[in-house]
Parts: C-alpha cells; structure tokens; sequence
C-alpha cells in the first residue's frame, strides 16, 4: 500500500497541469463554503445578541405560569421578596448581573392624544450595561437620576410626535384595579431589531413603575451572564436551585421563537448550499478526472499486462484523487480562514434586515465544523467523481487499451 501511495503521489506531481486544474476547482468549493457558512453564522450569532442585548437577557425567572396568564392577572404573579432571589441568582456561577422588571400595560397620552403601550420598569444602570444592541436615536440612556423619566420606542415617538424634553403622562392600573397616572420627561428614543417592539415599548425606571402599579414587586429578575454560550448550564443551576419554590426559568432561545425559525430556516439553507458545491466541484473536478483517465489508458493497460491486478488500478486512481482532494482542502481552509479574516476585518456593510431599521457590520465569522465540512467536501467531492472512471479504467480490455498508445 505504501508503495501505491508514492506511486499515485507521483503520478500528481507528473500531470502537474491536470492537477492543479482539479486542486484549484477543489479549493474554490472549500472556500465558497467557508465564507458563506461563516456570513450565515455572523447572521445567527448577530441575531441572537441582538435579542439578548436589546429585549429578553440571557435568562429571565419569572412565577410559573407568568408567560401564559400574566397578562390577565399580572399581580397574581409578582415577585414579592426579589432581593433575596436577586443574591441566590446572582450567586451562581458566569452570572454577571441579575436585574428587576416590572411589566405593566398602559396609555401614554401626549397632551392630544393616546396611544397604547407596553411598558416595563427597569434598573437603568445594570439595563446600559446589558443592552449594548440598543441604538439611542436621540437623546440618551435612561439614568439613575432621572427619576421619572423614559425612554421611547422608535414607533411610539413617531405616533406621538415626541421629542426628548417632552412631558408626557402615563396611564396604568394599578395592582387594586385602581387607575394611576404619572408624568414623565422623555429622555431618549430608542431602536431594537424589531420594530415592532419599538412601536409600543416604553422603559422607565423600577421604581417609578412600582409607584405606577402600586406594589413593590416584580415580574421578572433577568440574568445578564459572562458568555452567552453559558446559558444552558446556567439554566440548569437556576432551576436546581429554585426547584419546588413556583419559579420558572426561561433561556433566551425560548423567550425569542422568532430565532429559533431562523436558525432552523437558515440550517436548510446552508445544507442545501453544501449539496449544491459538492455537486459543482464533483462535476468540475469528474470532467478534469475522466480526461486524464481517458489519456492515460495505455498507462494503465501497461500496468495490467505487467501483472498489476484490476483492483490496484482502481485503488490508484482514487489515491490520486484523495491526495488532490487532500491538497485542495488544505489549500482552500488556508484561502478561506485567510479571506474570512481579512473581509471581518474590513467589515460589510448591510441594510437594515427585515422589520428593523438598523444596519449593521457583517462579518465572516470561524467555526470549526464549518471549516471541517468544507474540508470534507473538498475530499469527498474528488473521490466520487473518480469512481466511475476508476471503475471503467480497472474494466478495460488490456490489447485495447495498449492499442490506444499506438
């Protein structure tokens, strides 16, 4: 076999123009794959940290059943001791931070007219520090020393026509069923992935909104964690330690459906990407194959009368094969982490994506099994275009084929 493998290494570096024609159709495939599996997980990774970052955190603990009643009966589901919730949370480990909510429903009113709104009650200074995909359009982030001020959604301000500066009052039940009405100054308007979300989202700080509902509790704690690739294991710790006490945890995946159809939508995309490649360069490369097989008849019709057996030619000409499909996957994973590199580097600018008003920065981003199926198919994709012509080539009459050379 050893001896096989030298002959077939030499047998590449013999047809050198033949070879490289394959090896660079090979490389093309491996780096197609590369830069566009690595633009759609720029896409996916970009996604989910926008939702992280702008809307849901990383995990969010809540009552159990919250998600599913809260919005008849959101005071049957507060939280009414929170801070030692907040000290066994933030105990756990990659846990960077845990932050209140307050979730309420209300009508904001301008001095002209209202519009509908879902609001929610926030720690301003752990809420910047989490919410890094927040644009702030105008104005600035909400502080811990605006008491009563708020921050608007793209959409709300647009409907109402508001500005930072502006008062405007906020209309909300309170937990009794009573109607409360505060006023608050807009300090910024800002901008999610989401427009839908900015249409009706209205932030102010905790502790206005408890004195708008008229309670002290909250309906959320959210956990900002160190690494989003944490979120499974931190799930399971939350849930352990919460077990048997009526919470409910959430990871962020599950809080954001709309990511999950994504991911699944852009999953079928790629594979069927991968097909569509490896039936290119099996192609490109089966035509380069054959032609040298074809050329190469009396060779092989040499070898046979020498006594070489049929099936030592067949494996011969998928030695070669592999070994160009070696080459060119090295050669394409080199090209192809080398150009991801640079284009990340220099960036690619992007219109706002679908229901969303922000451009952004795409990158070419690596991943292992990324760069490992585009290997793969650049080894694979040369050994199945050789096995019909291996086969004719190990099947071929020997006088005919030593008739060729004449």
């Amino acid at each position: 076999m050893r001896e096989l493998v030298r002959l077939a290494a030499r047998n590449v570096r013999r047809h050198r123009g033949r070879s490289l024609m394959t090896l660079l159709g090979i490389a093309f495939g491996v780096v197609a794959l590369i830069l566009a599996g690595g633009f759609i997980k720029d896409t996916i990774d970009e996604l989910g940290e926008s939702m992280i970052r702008s809307q849901s955190g990383h995990l969010q603990v809540s009552r159990a059943g919250y998600r599913e009643e809260g919005g008849r009966d959101p005071a049957a589901f507060l939280i009414r001791e929170p801070e030692p919730l907040r000290a066994e949370l933030a105990a756990l480990p990659a846990v960077e931070e845990v932050m209140l909510r307050s979730a309420f429903a209300g009508l904001l009113n301008n001095g002209r007219t209202d519009w509908a709104i879902i609001g929610e009650g926030v720690e301003p200074a752990a809420e910047a520090r989490l919410g890094t995909y927040i644009n702030i359009s105008e104005g600035r982030q909400l502080a811990e020393s605006d008491p009563f001020g708020m921050l608007l959604g793209a959409g709300v301000a647009q409907a109402l026509k508001l500005a930072p500066g502006d008062w405007v009052n906020l209309l909300a039940n309170t937990t009794d069923g009573a109607v409360n009405v505060l006023e608050f100054e807009v300090v910024g308007i800002f901008q999610t992935f989401s427009k839908d979300y900015d249409a009706r989202a209205v932030r102010i700080p905790l502790a206005a909104a408890q004195e708008l509902l008229g309670d002290s509790g909250v309906h959320l704690a959210v956990l900002h964690l160190q690494r989003t690739d944490a979120t499974a294991g931190v799930k399971h710790a939350a849930e352990a330690t919460l077990a048997g006490r009526g919470f409910e945890v959430l990871d962020w995946q599950r809080l954001n459906p709309f990511y999950r159809q994504t991911v699944e939508l852009y999953q079928q995309q790629f594979g069927f990407l991968v097909l569509v490649i490896l039936l290119m360069v099996t192609l490109s490369v089966g035509n380069t194959i054959n032609m040298n097989v074809y050329e190469r008849a009396a060779e092989f019709g040499t070898m046979q009368a020498c006594g070489a057996p049929r099936r030592e030619i067949f494996r011969l000409i998928l030695l070669e094969s592999a070994l160009l499909g070696l080459a060119g996957g090295a050669v394409g994973v080199v090209v192809g982490n080398g150009l991801a590199l640079l284009i990340s580097w220099v960036g690619i600018p992007m219109p706002p994506p679908p229901n969303s008003d922000i451009a952004y920065i795409a990158l070419i981003r690596l991943a292992w099994w990324i760069t490992g199926v585009a290997f793969l198919i650049g080894v694979l994709a040369p050994l199945v275009a050789a096995l019909r012509p291996a086969r004719r080539a190990a099947r071929a009459d020997i006088a005919e084929s030593l008739r060729q050379a004449v």
